[in-house]
Order: structure tokens, then sequence, then C-alpha cells
């Protein structure tokens, strides 16, 4: 492809990516300076000190949940399909979200006090349960991070001429100077910036596409130019061959293995896991509603704009491949997008292409440097280095070992996307290792039956029932195994599905032929520190990393600087007033609370199954088995709810933090100004 080189020097990647380090940093110094947020604080770095409001989570959902793949596979899936591939792209991504939903609810209630999903599962299953699901939980993340950087680096490959070995061992830096000085906090700060960046850009495209491209310039000429392409280039599987249609075979099957893909993309994954932990108690469950939603129109919007407008636009000389449609190798390295985006908006469109394929590399990279800091510390720090190394190791000790492991993993990323590259590894393949994973994860928070006996056996049927699925499928359909025929459709699918089915009915039938009767008391007593739910005389509070001594207890230091958390039921309450909390007995508090978290369970509950209804079933599938094609009044319809969703996400994720924020950024600035009178 022909575009004009905007950056083509490894110096111009790194220095935008310590551009925003260094905004990141410098938000993160006023946090630190200016409030009770210290990031030298284990807590406060590996989980924000459980106290981010639901409107920096959902940015912060939104934001790890879209990866370069999320918005060039689902334009590539308009490309290739039409209208349904964009739909499909966000069912795969969104009903997940409004699962663990539910999960995030039981964590609160459950094991609040807990760091990561590992620490759950060891308490409760014990060391063997602990090392299977470390496994998946590291496998998970080099999965994703293969993933990132492999769709951001074709990109600016494609774009600046880069090498791509190179982008991948570059785009990382930046990323890790930010986390490591700014921890948890820093990376929802970071996702809110990068997620300004991603709607401005998608308003920008949906704006030119409809309505000022002089190329396109309005709804109706777009149908007009898919009809025609749907006439020369007939989708097979598709009624009439149309762009126009959700009966789409391919898409439908697209759409199942990204739903499967997504599951393991969620529940498997540390990082939403952490937001989960990091959010305030009472408002977890309504974060990842809204995340859910929100997510939704960024591939919807952005795919539905620019990957069936680059199919539109073939037959246009500004097009980079004119008189030729996009090369097998281009397609399926994701530059539908970035075609559409250079005709409709010349160099302009290529730059916001790479802006907003550079933050979503980054935003999600900084989401898994965080999370996989967390498993190493939960798996490596914790079980081996203060247990064997240095037991009296201080929570600043700690926080200086996860720093190291970010390093380390920020160079590793480099490196696995290399290898990745070179074996051609695609990330629908992940559906088929991790899937067998995702029931008995998302069961040990939520089922008190839950046995360790059906974690195994659930785990390892699914995983051998999976592999076999996949292989067998891979013969039968395509005639050999080999690496692209595994990572095709039809391969996948078998795999991930079977995976997930065989998994979740053993996991379910051996617990129920052999329940446990499980209460969750040791979940929950997980770093609950007995001096901040015996204090009475003041309410949580964030203290530096060499942690002041409290003034009614005598514990070591480091019991000092980790009690500003109150992890006990107690502290979900913690917009009560302190004169309603010393009126109150311990046990009134903790039914209070709990009653609250059940109301909210079940609200997830309702939630998460009417928005799988809607999304899933009641708007594709009679569309699909009509096999209705769009007129030009009805996709007008479908072209104007896209816009109003984005439109309505730009709120929840821009506009909700900054006013829940509002009373904390205006202190901050008085004090700021204060400070230089």
């Amino acid at each position: 492809m022909s575009y004009v080189f905007i950056i083509n020097t490894p110096r111009d990647i790194v220095g935008v990516g310590f551009f925003f380090a260094a905004l990141m940093l410098a938000l993160t110094y006023l946090q630190s300076k200016f409030s009770r947020y210290k990031p030298g604080s284990s807590e406060e770095f590996t989980s924000a000190s459980r106290s981010v409001k639901p409107g920096l989570v959902c940015c912060g959902i939104v934001s790890a949940w879209t990866w370069s793949a999320t918005l060039l596979q689902s334009s590539t899936a308009a490309y290739q399909w039409g209208v349904s591939g964009p739909w499909w792209y966000g069912v795969g991504g969104t009903i997940q979200l409004a699962f663990f939903a539910i999960v995030a609810s039981k964590v609160k209630m459950n094991a609040n006090g807990a760091h990561t999903f590992l620490e759950i599962v060891k308490v409760r299953f014990g060391t063997l349960a602990h090392l299977i699901f470390a496994f998946y939980g590291f496998a998970c993340i080099l999965l994703v991070c293969g993933s990132l950087l492999l769709g951001g680096a074709a990109t600016v490959n494609a774009l600046t001429g880069m090498n791509i070995i190179a982008a991948c061992f570059l785009l990382p830096i930046g990323i890790a100077v930010y986390v490591i000085f700014g921890g948890l906090r820093a990376t929802f700060i970071c996702d809110w910036a990068h997620t300004i960046i991603l709607f401005i850009v998608i308003y920008l495209f949906v704006g030119h596409a409809y309505g000022t491209s002089s190329e396109l310039g309005s709804i109706s000429r777009l149908y007009d130019l898919l009809i025609q392409a749907g006439e020369e280039n007939p989708v097979p599987g598709n009624q009439q061959g149309s762009f126009l249609t959700m009966k789409s075979n391919s898409g439908l099957i697209f759409g199942a293995i990204t739903i499967m893909t997504g599951f393991s993309g969620v529940f498997c994954d540390q990082g939403y896991w952490q937001r989960a932990i990091a959010s305030a108690p009472e408002t977890t469950t309504k974060a990842y509603m809204l995340g859910g939603l929100s997510w939704f129109a960024v591939p919807w919007a952005f795919a539905s704009c620019l990957g069936l407008a680059a199919r539109a636009l073939l037959h246009n000389p500004k097009f980079p491949t004119y008189p030729n449609p996009l090369s097998a190798s281009q397609v399926s390295a994701g530059l539908a997008a970035p075609a559409a985006a250079t005709v409709i908006m010349g160099q302009g469109g290529a730059i916001a292409i790479l802006l907003v394929v550079f933050m979503a590399v980054t935003s999600a990279a900084s989401a898994e440097l965080i999370a996989v800091s967390s498993l190493l510390y939960e798996t490596v720090t914790y079980s081996l280095y203060r247990t064997y190394y240095n037991p009296k190791a201080s929570g600043a000790e700690i926080v200086r070992v996860s720093h190291a492991f970010i390093c380390f993993w920020a160079v590793w990323m480099g490196a696995w996307a290399t290898i990745a590259s070179n074996l051609h590894l695609d990330g629908d393949i992940s559906g088929n290792l991790l899937a067998p994973a995702v029931v008995p994860v998302g069961l040990t928070v939520t089922w008190s039956k839950l046995s360790r006996m059906g974690v195994f056996c659930g785990c390892l049927a699914g995983e051998v029932a999976g592999m076999t699925a996949w292989f067998v499928g891979c013969v039968k359909i395509y005639g050999s195994i080999n690496v692209a025929n595994l990572a095709l459709p039809y391969s996948a699918l078998c795999g991930s599905t079977c995976g997930f089915v065989v998994s979740g009915a053993a996991t379910v039938i051996v617990s129920l032929v052999k329940p446990a009767s499980y209460d969750f008391n040791g979940t929950r007593a997980i770093a609950i520190y007995k001096d901040a739910i015996e204090s009475s005389s003041s309410s949580p509070t964030i203290l530096p990393a060499d942690g002041a001594p409290s003034s009614n207890s005598n514990r070591n230091k480091e019991k000092d600087e980790e009690a500003n958390i109150a992890v006990s039921v107690k502290s979900l309450s913690r917009q009560q007033s302190l004169e309603d909390s010393e009126k109150s007995t311990e046990p009134e508090d903790r039914q209070a609370s709990k009653e609250v978290l059940e109301k909210t369970f079940k609200r997830a509950t309702r939630y998460s199954i009417v928005l799988t209804l809607i999304v899933a079933i009641l708007v594709p599938l009679p569309m699909f088995f009509s096999h209705y094609v769009f007129s030009k009044a009805f996709y007008t319809f479908w072209v104007a709810c896209t816009i109003i969703w984005v439109g309505s996400s730009g709120i929840f994720c821009i506009i909700l933090p900054l006013w829940e924020s509002r009373e904390e950024m205006m202190f901050i600035a008085k004090s700021v100004v204060g400070r230089r009178r």
C-alpha cells in the first residue's frame, strides 16, 4: 500500500511514547503531592486503594478492551462480510463484560481483600489449583500482549515504513515508565486520556464519512456504493451476496469465535479482575455495566464507518491499491480501515489511524503490565521472595520488586511479539487454550458448591476435549494440520466451543455429585488487617510508603502501611459518615453491606441476561433467519443507531469521570495555586 510516511524513525515512536509518559508522570506527581493516594504504597500500586469511581473504571474497561484488533479486525470483518461483521465483533466482546459484572459483584462480597484472582484460587483450593490457574493467567497475558503489539506494529509499519520488529520492542518503553512510577491508578488516568483521543477520532471519521467527505459525504451515497459492491463482488454465504444483510454465514461463525475468544480474554485476564478489585465496592457492577455498553459502540461505529467505506471506495482513484482490491495479506493485517481513512481524510486520516492505534496499544498494554506485575507479585514475590528470601520485606520493597517485573515483561513483550510474528500465530487461537478455565474461575467466587475435584476435572477434561476437537476439526474440514489451518475459523470454533462446553459441564456435574459447602470465610479473610478494622476513631486513609504509626496500635511498620485499606465488609460502607459508623455496631454494618451487595449481584445477573438476549439473539437472529437485506431507510436507521450509541458512550467515558472527580480536581487545583502564592 502507498501511504505518506508521517513517522519514519524509531526516535519518533519513542518520543510520542515518552510524551504521554511525561504527562502521566506529571498527573501522578500531583496526585501524590496533593491527595492521600501514594503510589509508593503496595496497596495503592497494585489495587489503587480499592477506591476508583465507576466512571473511571468504565473508561478503564473500554480502554483495556479496545485493542488495535478492536479497531482493525472489526473493520476487516466489515470489509469482508458487511454490516454483520461489526455487530458480531461487538457482541463477542460485550456479553463477557456483562457476565463479568456478576463475578465482580461477588469479588467484592466474597474476596474484597484480594489483589489477584490467583490469591482467591489458592485460598479456596490450594497449591495445585493455584498453579493450574497461574498457567492460564500468564498464558492469557502472553497471548494478549502478542496480539496487541503485532496489530499495532503492523499498522505502524504500513503507515510509516518502520520495521515491525523495531516497533514491537519500542512501543512498550514509554508504557513501562508511567506504570512503574504511577501504578494501577496511573493506568486509569492514562486510560481516560487515551479514551478521549479514541472517541474524538471516531467522531471525526463518522462526521467525514457520513457528512463532509467529498468521496462519500452521506449515508445514502455509502448505501448505493455498497449495493454496487455486492453486485460486483458478492459475498459467499450472504443473502444475495449483499454487504447489507445480517444473513451472513461467515459473519455468524466469526461471531461465535469472537464470543469464545472474548470469554477467555476477560475471565482469564488479571487486568479485568484488577479493575473489579480497584473499584469502589458499591459501584463495581455499575462500572462494568457502563463499560460493556460503552465498549460495544467502539467496534460497531468504527468498523461500520471505515470497514464498509473501504469496500465502497475500492474503485476510487485515491484508494491506496487502486485499481486492485486489498490483497489477502493486507486484509489479514487489518489495513482496510487505514485504506479508507486515507481516502476520506487524506494524510490527516492516516495520522488519526496511527494515533488511535498507538493509543489502543499503549492503553491496553499498560493494563497488561500492571496485571502481570500483580500476578508475578502474587506467585513470585509473595510466595517465594517474601516467604523464603526476605520474610520481613516491607511494602516499599515489594513495590520495587514489582517495578523489576514490569521492566522484564516490557522487554519480553517485544521478544514474544517477534516470535509470534515469525510463527504466524493468530490471536483467535487463544480460545482453544484458555476456554476450559472460564467456567471454573468464574464459579470460584460465585458458587459455594464448587469443589476442588470439579475444578480439576473441568480444566483437564475441557483442555483434552478442546485440543482434540481443534485438531480433529482441522483435519476433517481443511484436510491437514498446520499453523495456518489451525487458525482458520472452523478449526478455532471447534476447539474453543468444545473446550468451553465440556469444561463447564464437567465442572458443574462433578461438583453436584459431590458438592462442597464453602462459606467464603477464607477468601473474605484475605488481607484483612485487624488494626484497620478495630479503629473507629478515623476513617481508612492512605499512608505514605514509609507508613506513619497508627494512633491506636503499636504494630510494625509494614502492617501500618497496609492498614490503609480496611478490607473488611465494614469498609464497603465507605460513603457513610463517620458519626453514623461510630453509632453502628460491626455486625449491623456487615449485615447492611451484605444486603447491598446481594442486591447488586441480582441486578448484575438481570442486566447480563437481558443484554445478552438483546444483542446476541433478539436483534441479529431474526434478521439472519428472515434473510433480510437492508433497505436504504433501514440502513439509515442502523447508522443513526451507531452514531447515537457512540455519542452516549463518549459521555460515559469522558464526562462522567470528570464529574465524579470534580471535588478532588478542584482541591488539587486550589492546592497548586495556593502553593504558588
